[in-house]
């Protein structure tokens, strides 16, 4: 029998260089957040090459569509959260089209 992980998710992803580090996460059975909900706490990391996480998402996406495709998941739009205005900007020279973040996104990817 092979080893096998269960994770609740994805904590973070860090780049570096021609690395892609994934760190996974799960739900403490021990650590509450204020609101008594279970704390995310690192499990285990998955290091890829480029390539190789590329590669995996692209298989991630598929394995997606065909369960949105099944009716077993349903897509919501993405949450755009505006962006803090800067000095000397206006309302009507803000692009917020260019960089929308979504929540839950590693700070690598700002």
């Amino acid at each position: 029998m092979h080893d096998q992980i269960y994770t609740d998710g994805i904590g973070e992803i860090m780049v570096g260089g021609s690395i892609v580090r994934v760190d996974l996460v799960s739900l403490s059975p021990t650590e509450r957040d204020a609101n008594n909900t279970p704390k995310k706490v690192f499990c285990q990391r998955v290091i890829f090459s480029i390539e190789g996480f590329a590669n995996s998402v692209e298989v991630m996406q598929n394995a997606l569509q065909g369960l949105v495709d099944a009716g077993v998941v349903k897509r919501n739009a993405p949450r755009v959260q505006p962006e803090p205005a800067r000095a000397g900007a206006t309302p009507e020279s803000a692009d917020h089209s260019q960089n929308p973040r979504l929540p839950n996104v590693s700070t690598n990817f700002r």
